[in-house]
């Protein structure tokens, strides 16, 4: 008996571990664990303030290599945040990074997060996919109920996107950031499981 409940522990860790494979892996890309080999793409990419003024709300400045291994060494040992690379099915080349931060266990809600890095990658539907990859591991494998995520109005390429996969804006942050000598407001949008569900049915899955 023991030795058959062992096998079936087994044979269910193993599905499980199939089940969050495959969702974590789209048709043209997949999402990984950041390894310390992408940590020097990933500091070009702190280099570029046109990345990191619609990637961030804080002052764009660049972070050097052993501060974004920090950065990212913290996210794993936290037990609200996860942080997956964003990588290329063909070449395995890292392009961007998407996850999920401030997550309340007990409410079942979650801050989502994504930037695509490499130019090449943008306008082509790359950050719609791994946006798609992130929500179905938060809603299937988390167990969430409610994603959530900020937008600076001036950031219509994400806006769109957003509103693609079925987030709702809910409220609006007036003035929230100065850029340039200009003020601009910030959106906060939601998407709960049911809605989410229903974008996915309507486009026969992502």
């Amino acid at each position: 008996m023991l030795i058959l409940n062992i096998c079936s522990f087994e044979f269910l860790c193993g599905v499980l571990y199939m089940f969050i494979k495959n969702l974590l892996k789209g048709k043209n890309i997949r999402l990984t664990s950041v390894k310390e080999s992408d940590l020097q793409i990933f500091e070009q990419w702190y280099n570029d303030l046109s990345f990191l003024r619609v990637y961030d709300t804080v002052a764009a400045f660049p972070r050097t290599e052993e501060e974004l291994k920090f950065m990212i060494k913290e996210v794993r040992q936290s037990n609200d945040s996860f942080i997956f690379a964003v990588k290329d099915m063909e070449n395995d080349k890292f392009i961007g990074v998407t996850g999920f931060e401030n997550i309340q266990w007990n409410n079942g809600v979650a801050v989502i997060y994504i930037g695509i890095g490499d130019e090449d990658y943008r306008g082509k539907g790359i950050g719609k996919e791994a946006l798609a990859l992130t929500m179905n591991f938060g809603f299937q494998e988390l167990n969430l109920h409610r994603i959530q995520l900020n937008v600076l109005s001036y950031n219509k390429p994400a806006i769109n996107l957003y509103e693609k996969l079925g987030f709702k804006r809910e409220g609006i942050y007036r003035e929230f950031i100065h850029r340039d000598g200009k003020r601009y407001d910030m959106y906060l949008y939601g998407v709960l499981r049911f809605e989410w569900e229903d974008v996915n049915r309507a486009n026969d899955g992502y």
